[in-house]
């Protein structure tokens, strides 16, 4: 069971995973349309990457929105009812980390990729299967997964499936259920707005 510590300690790393529970509709679609048949009820319906470090207020995230955005995590604290956990992989080589961010990077500014949403859907349809998916693997317009997924592929590392058919939950999924490869460093809750420094007396 991981012992958190308080966000005013918390220092995010390089290739840290975010993941994000939002309670608008298009957040809940994701989630229903992202659960298997006979799974759980998911968790999370967005993930990012961070690529700079500092505390959930500074540390650089790149995440795929309207576009591709690189920015400060920071942009969550005005989102008061939406959850985000951290993970933090324990079997990355200096080197790894280096590619997993750079290939993040390289995403910045390009278009979301709604058409893969539509495949993720019609796949959801036929119970999970990736047959669709694959008709939409270029690498132009990314989903948030698909960015973090492809992101460490460049390390040869996956979150399970294939980095074309990762979608939130699945990442989820292989983050917490391998505690030999993530650890995780915050807990699924909003990130507040101030970050409370005590100032020794």
């Amino acid at each position: 069971m991981p012992v958190f510590v308080p966000d005013q300690e918390l220092v995010l790393e390089p290739c840290d995973v975010f993941l994000t529970q939002g309670t608008s509709f298009v957040s809940k679609a994701i989630r229903f349309f992202t659960r298997k048949v006979g799974e759980k009820r998911t968790q999370v319906n967005h993930v990012g990457v961070i690529v700079a470090p500092g505390t959930v207020h500074t540390a650089i995230a790149v995440e795929a929105l309207v576009r591709v955005r690189m920015h400060a995590l920071r942009r969550y604290a005005s989102k008061k009812t939406t959850g985000v956990a951290v993970f933090r992989p324990t079997n990355l080589t200096e080197d790894e980390k280096a590619k997993i961010v750079a290939k993040a990077k390289s995403y910045e500014g390009k278009r979301y990729g709604w058409t893969k949403i539509v495949t993720h859907a019609m796949d959801w349809a036929l119970q999970g299967a990736y047959v669709f998916r694959r008709l939409t693997h270029r690498d132009d317009y990314p989903i948030c997964s698909w960015l973090v997924a492809y992101a460490f592929k460049e390390a040869d590392k996956h979150f399970g499936v294939d980095a074309g058919a990762a979608n939130p939950d699945d990442i989820w999924d292989f983050v917490t259920t391998n505690p030999d490869k993530y650890v995780q460093v915050r807990e699924l809750k909003p990130i507040p707005e101030k970050l409370s420094i005590a100032v020794p007396v």
